[in-house]
């Protein structure tokens, strides 16, 4: 009875870690959607290259130190929004009001642009960056040993689901992004700078996806093509907490991230077909999505 505690603590643990790494790219995938009604295909391009600058960065600070990975995560972050900034506003904003197949088009391109170009700067060998000495090492509880790492990840999650939130509800700035999300057209005609309001969400959304790629660089392989995965599952979980929901993103995140982590105890070979399995339940139930709403352009 023991063994079995232990093995569903460990899993859940397992789960949500993922979760958070999850949620943290999806809400900023959300948040595009809902703001700029953009399904940005190369966000988990932003995640593959956040992993890949933190590992640059670690090198060039100096090692494996705290000071250094906060550094790296940090600069990947903002180093990843610089860049989108530069997209959306060269390339990106001439895509507003198109066909939705040419902003997937678009946005595909710039898949395998990221690809080719983290090929040509660090080549296609296996990669990895060391945990911070103040993260590593696990804590003991009974029978458990839970790694300190992934206990870190699950509560910056958690306080940044909060943090987000707050700044949606409390601030100037995040009534503006619940207002473009509702009536864009309207906001315009309110005197709003929607294109700016535009260039900061898709900004802020590629800061979460570069600050999670550098946070998963401790546990993960940095390889070319490690954003394929997490694209498709970044997708599962928009559509099952409702495009544009940012709710729905988080407990899309925590179902996609249980599902997954015991699908693979449960059934190894066939754990990708739990989650579109959940995926397939929950469109039939609710189209939508479990917090979704009709789309209107």
């Amino acid at each position: 009875m023991q063994d079995w505690i232990t093995i569903v603590a460990a899993q859940t643990l397992s789960g949500l870690t993922n979760a958070m790494f999850l949620f943290l790219m999806a809400s900023g995938l959300s948040l595009i959607f809902g703001v700029m009604r953009i399904l940005n295909f190369a966000h988990g391009s932003f995640y593959m290259i956040g992993a890949y600058l933190a590992y640059e960065l670690t090198q060039r600070a100096g090692g494996s130190g705290n000071l250094s990975f906060l550094f790296a995560a940090l600069g990947s972050g903002l180093i990843v929004a610089a860049l989108a900034v530069v997209i959306e506003r060269v390339a990106l904003r001439h895509l507003y009001g198109r066909e939705p197949l040419a902003q997937l088009l678009f946005t595909y391109a710039l898949v395998l642009a990221a690809t080719d170009l983290v090929k040509l700067i660090w080549g296609t060998q296996q990669l990895s960056v060391s945990r911070p000495p103040a993260l590593a090492g696990s804590i003991e509880i009974g029978p458990l040993f839970l790694p300190v790492y992934n206990l870190f990840i699950i509560l910056l999650g958690l306080s940044v689901a909060i943090g987000i939130w707050a700044a949606l509800k409390l601030t100037s700035f995040g009534r503006l992004i619940r207002a473009a999300a509702l009536d864009r057209e309207m906001l315009q005609l309110l005197g709003a700078r929607v294109p700016y309001l535009f260039t900061g969400v898709f900004a802020f959304g590629a800061f979460l996806a570069g600050i999670s790629g550098a946070l998963v660089a401790p546990v993960t392989a940095i390889v070319p093509g490690m954003d394929a995965e997490v694209t498709m599952a970044l997708f599962i979980i928009v559509v099952v907490g409702g495009l544009g929901s940012f709710w729905g993103t988080f407990v899309g995140s925590i179902l996609y991230g249980i599902v997954l982590s015991f699908g693979i105890l449960v059934m190894p070979r066939f754990s990708l077909f739990a989650v579109a399995a959940l995926m397939a339940i929950v469109l039939i139930v609710k189209p939508t999505g479990l917090f979704g709403r009709e789309v209107t352009r």
